[in-house]
Order: structure tokens, then sequence, then C-alpha cells
């Protein structure tokens, strides 16, 4: 695979993806952020939902870490308008010296028309103006260094497509091993290409795949993330008993060398960089060790 451009953030081959932080106190945040970045840990992923806000949730974790990069996995375009996250990008990579990696999605139809009132019938066109409006925005503050960096959260070829013409790359979640093949052929050699991983390190196939389904159940019915699992092939049926064929697909379960396979099965699938989620029984538990272990395994 071709050496991405000087020009896009080095995050590295493997990350962390959590939205647990969402509930802890600040100081466990932060306490969290160090530990990360000691563990060797290059880039942090944080979701944007309906708790913190991303840009000053990632601001505090840059804060704590020195090293480590925070990537927002992802901010929606429905939450504030283009200058606004065009300037939060540009003000955060010139506090933290360009460990800061916008990732942006249009998150999904309950969330945007439901939750926020707006209107959710053309998000890829929603997409496509935003971030020219970004490319177009007024700042007259400091500078960044460089460039800074962004992706998108992107699924279906369309916005795969768009990801690769006005931003640095894709952000895919919730995906089996087939898509990462597919995202690397729509957006081309150059391009950043990071996936998520939701991995649970236990061995009994039980246990394990509940953990799984409880972590599952809200991302399958999501229309974004259903037709994107019929397009490779699972039907609304299987999804909609959240059979053991869609567990394994999308959730690395078993020993550490399970998970270890599959993140190495991204990366030959083009994959540049996989950020792996832990999901563990107790939802709201920060996974630390489970952290340390992955880390030690892969950060070498």
């Amino acid at each position: 695979m071709a050496d991405k451009s000087e020009d896009v953030i080095d995050i590295g081959r493997v990350g962390i993806w959590t939205g647990v932080l969402d509930g802890q106190p600040a100081n466990k945040v932060r306490e969290a952020a160090a530990e990360l970045d000691e563990m060797g840990w290059p880039c942090l992923w944080i979701p944007e939902t309906v708790s913190r806000d991303p840009f000053v949730a990632a601001a505090v974790l840059l804060e704590a870490s020195s090293s480590m990069k925070v990537a927002t996995g992802i901010a929606s375009i429905w939450a504030r308008d283009a200058m606004t996250t065009n300037n939060a990008h540009l003000t955060l990579n010139e506090a933290y010296e360009g460990r800061f990696l916008l990732g942006l999605g249009v998150s999904h139809h309950t969330l945007t028309e439901w939750v926020r009132k707006h209107d959710y019938s053309k998000p890829l066109t929603k997409m496509r103006e935003y971030l020219e409006r970004m490319d177009a925005s007024m700042y007259k503050a400091a500078e960044p260094a460089e460039k800074p960096s962004r992706v998108i959260a992107a699924l279906g070829p369309k916005m795969l497509e768009l990801s690769a013409e006005a931003a640095d790359g894709a952000h895919p979640y919730f995906v089996p091993v087939e898509h990462t093949e597919i995202a690397r052929a729509a957006i081309g050699p150059d391009k950043l290409l990071a996936t998520e991983q939701m991995v649970v390190l236990d061995t009994d196939p039980t246990t394990a795949r509940e953990t799984a389904r409880a972590h599952m159940a809200v991302y399958l019915g999501l229309p974004n993330y259903a037709n994107n699992l019929m397009r490779h092939g699972f039907t609304e049926e299987e999804l909609t008993n959240a059979d053991d064929r869609v567990v394994d697909a999308i959730v690395a379960w078993g020993t550490l060398d399970d998970v270890l396979a599959r993140v190495k099965a991204h990366h030959d699938a083009g994959a540049d960089h996989v950020c792996i989620q832990v999901l563990e029984a107790d939802r709201a538990a920060v996974p630390t060790e489970a952290w340390r272990e992955l880390g030690a395994a892969l950060l070498g």
C-alpha cells in the first residue's frame, strides 16, 4: 500500500475507540487519557451523540496527554454550523500541535430529526455542502502549523466517494472485514482508511455474544448500518434477530489472538488504522485492563 501524504495526520496502525468516558467525571477522563498515553496508544476516538460536546471533550483529553492524538468518531454536521466546526478544528490543532483529527458524519435519522429537529432527507448533499462551507469559512485567529486533517464517516459508495474527493479519508464504523476491502477500492490507495472494530475478550461463546448483542442492539436498529450490512449479504431477519453470523462478523470475540487476527484482517483488507472498541458486560465500566492487554500485544 502506498504511503499516505505527509499532509495527513499520522494516527498509527491501531487506536482506541470508546464512548464510556462520557459517563465518567472529568477527573477520571483525564486519568484515562494519561493512562492511554502512557500505554503508547497513538490515537483515541470519541463519539458525539447526546452527551459531552466532542470538541470540548477533545480539549480535555489532549490537555491530559502529551503525544496521543484525539479523533472524533464522529462529530455530527447537524450539531453546529460549518464555520463553527472549521474554527474549532483549527483552534484545537493550533493549541495542541496537530494532534486532533476531525471525523465528521451525517449521524442518523432518529438523532437528526427526532432529537435535533433537522431535515434528514438529503444527508449526502448536506455533507458535500457542509465541507464546501468549511473550506470557505473565515478564520482570523492564529493558524496551526500544518493544515489539519479530516475524515468522513462513510459506509455506502457515494459517501465513500465523497470522503476521497473532499476529505482525507474515511472512518467506517460497525462494519465487517469485507467492507474494508470495498472501502479501500472506493477511496483509492492514498487516502486514510480508519476502520472501527468492536471486540469482546471472552472465550465463552454464550456470554461473549450476549455482551456483543447488548452493545449492537441500538446500531442494528439504525437504517444506515442495517442497509450497509444488507449490502454485504445479511438478511433483514438475521439483523432483527442479531443472529450469530451477524454478531461474529461485527464483533471479534474470544482470545487475545482472536482479536489480533481480526485487526490483522482489516489491515490486510486495506485499513491503515483500526480503532478498537472494547465491549464489556458492564457497559459503564472503563476497560483499562483490556486496553493495557491489547496495547502490550499491538504496540510493542
